[in-house]
């Protein structure tokens, strides 16, 4: 994917009109010189959602966000940056160019791939035509003509041939892309290869901008595995991607509710019988990536799991995943079908009404839930029983960082369980607080570069408390000594609202210079002044080179002013992101680039007033900024 260049993105938000991109999915009501609406990011009675068609600025004054076109089409359709620019320019006839930086070697193979997944999926949906059992299969489990179409299902043929693929491809034996888009398998010691998917029916999984972007396949009879899935290739990510999600895109806005399964056929049915506003992950445990898009996209997020032991050891990683990405407001919800039901089965048998009153009458919020099965693994008629399940209980409220107010009331319920008044147990949190392992505040400099920047107060990353790995049955694992088995957790990071977000994506870049291969350039928008000015010269150079490490790119800064403090953020960097895996901290510059960019442009279209309006919405003011908005208030 090549990268699109600045100034192009600025002609594109000057030719559209915010109400005209939000109208499209939103209907506003004139008020004044602004449009007003209740707002599609939750639920509220009252309009509190308000667009400027002056200012071309969009803000909530319930939850706080707010943002451009450009923003809204990225949150409110769970898009990517590029995706996104694209889909605006689209919209009014624009074509979207790239810049000349050469593109990287994973860039470059992806439109290759695209389009060997799409022949592959044209064959297998031309193969079911002809393939009497697969037809017959699908007819057995009630898919419906109508429903094979509208997933793309298909048939992978078999039998003594092990290349039916060849038919469609007739560079078949040498085209590399056909085993990076993960179609054929090489052997080695043969020097031959053979198609991945074969006598199976298969599932194409598309991604948002309806692309093909691997398969699942399942076998019609007995065999191992019974589902194969395309393996990670450059476009193809398990933990990111969401089977049924395009199809499932109009109903889950309407419904205001997303239902993830755990099977493709589960997907199809419940589409079929009316449910269709349900996804499925791709073999894989619901991931955080997940969560987050999912969240985005509703405010009721319901996981529907078979009463197995499987489908309560997935239910239970889909709850420790989803904990740092709960919000207040958003509900997280956890149904479990009967032992001899899966939605499939379920849906088929009793229709979507008893499905949805299934749903709204048994399923568990996750408050309910996490302590139902925390307090399954004590006894809480004696004072030890109880003073467990505070200390395997704290570690999950810990992590409930963007939901205070639901962290609040689950540390008020857990006080209630173990016979403790609120402030026994406040007081117990305080005092087995751990110790603080990095308290440190920015020394920045005072020169002209960085006068007019203000450096946080102060931040400190404590070492997480040690979470118990949960068994469903049979209670917390214990080791081979007599101690018990734990598991530390990755560490989360606050949430961004709490952050500078040009710190940020400084402490990112010094950590992980690399991270910056495949980002687009926002920060060529920014200002040259202050903290955003120094992190625009250390992303400059960052990226004159892919491969510097951390203290390498620090030695290149060593003529910037601010070089001292750069070694200290540095630093800094170490132990907040030590132990972060390489798709947390891509996300994480994704984000922290977009919040620093939008929240640089957003002086130049508001007054300081009126930013400090948002920002108190938003995230609330500290103290600097009060008395910066207590002095503006008192001067009008």
């Amino acid at each position: 994917m090549a990268l699109i260049p600045d100034d192009f993105i600025q002609d594109l938000l000057n030719r559209v009109d915010i109400v005209d991109v939000i109208e499209r999915y939103v209907p506003l009501k004139k008020a004044g010189q602004n449009y007003m609406a209740c707002c599609p990011f939750h639920k509220e009675k009252s309009p509190s959602f308000t667009v400027s068609q002056t200012k071309q600025f969009y803000h909530c004054f319930g939850c706080g966000v707010h943002g451009s076109a450009l923003t809204f089409v990225m949150e409110h359709q769970a898009l990517s940056f590029p995706e996104a620019v694209r889909q605006l320019a689209e919209s009014v006839g624009m074509s979207v160019p790239v810049s000349d930086k050469p593109m990287t070697a994973e860039q470059k193979k992806a439109p290759g791939i695209y389009d060997v997944l799409k022949i592959a999926f044209d064959f297998y949906r031309a193969q079911l035509k002809t393939a009497p059992a697969a037809i017959d299969y699908f007819k057995r489990r009630g898919v419906t003509g109508k429903t094979a179409a509208k997933f793309g299902l298909g048939y992978a043929p078999g039998g003594d041939d092990w290349q039916p693929l060849k038919a469609v491809y007739p560079d078949y034996d040498w085209n590399v892309l056909l085993a990076e888009a993960g179609l054929v398998i090489d052997k080695e010691e043969s020097k031959r290869r053979y198609d991945r998917f074969r006598e199976r029916v298969m599932f194409p999984i598309i991604n948002q901008r309806g692309q093909v972007i691997g398969f699942g396949g399942r076998v019609m009879g007995q065999g191992e595995p019974k589902y194969l899935n395309s393996p990670e290739t450059p476009v193809f990510t398990k933990g990111r991607e969401l089977y049924g999600l395009p199809q499932a895109r109009t109903a889950i806005r309407d419904h205001n509710r997303v239902l993830v399964a755990e099977g493709y056929m589960d997907v199809v049915m419940l589409h079929q019988h009316g449910v269709e506003y349900a996804v499925a992950s791709l073999g894989t445990a619901c991931t955080p990536e997940h969560v987050r898009k999912l969240l985005k996209l509703a405010d009721e997020v319901v996981f529907g799991f078979d009463g197995d032991k499987a489908g309560i050891k997935a239910a239970w990683r889909a709850l420790e995943n989803s904990l740092p990405e709960v919000k207040d407001g958003k509900e997280l919800k956890f149904l479990f079908l009967p032992a001899e039901h899966d939605p499939d089965s379920y849906v088929q048998a009793f229709g979507r009404e008893q499905f949805e009153l299934l749903i709204s009458e048994t399923a568990l919020p996750l408050s309910q839930y996490l302590l139902k099965e925390l307090a399954g693994q004590v006894d809480l008629t004696m004072e030890e029983g109880r003073a467990r399940l505070v200390h395997i209980a704290r570690p999950y409220l810990d992590e409930l960082t963007q939901a205070p107010i639901l962290k609040l009331m689950l540390g008020k319920r857990l006080a209630e369980m173990c016979q403790l008044s609120s402030a026994e147990f406040a007081s117990l949190q305080v005092a087995s607080a751990p110790p603080k392992v990095l308290e440190a505040q920015s020394s920045w400099a005072v020169e002209p570069a960085l006068s007019d920047w203000q450096a946080p107060q102060q931040w400190q990353q404590t070492k997480p408390a040690r979470r118990e790995s949960f068994a469903r049955s049979g209670g917390y694992q214990r080791g081979k000594g007599k101690g018990w088995k734990m598991e530390e957790p990755r560490p989360r990071l606050k949430p961004a609202g709490r952050h500078d977000p040009v710190l940020r994506v400084l402490q990112l870049v010094l950590f992980r210079p690399s991270i910056l291969v495949g980002q687009e350039t926002l920060e060529l928008s920014w200002s040259t002044d202050g903290l955003a000015g120094v992190a625009r010269a250390v992303l400059a150079i960052a990226r004159q080179s892919a491969d510097l490490q951390g203290t390498e790119l620090l030695e290149r800064c060593r003529e910037l002013p601010a070089y001292p403090s750069l070694i200290q953020i540095l630093t800094e960097s170490r132990a907040l992101f030590e132990k972060f895996d390489e798709e947390e901290l891509q996300v994480e510059i994704a984000n922290s680039l977009l919040a620093a960019t939008q929240n640089l442009s957003l002086g130049s279209t508001l007054s300081r007033k009126e930013e400090l309006d948002i920002l108190s919405a938003s995230r609330g003011l500290t103290d600097e900024e009060s008395q910066e908005y207590l002095a503006l208030l008192l001067r009008h």
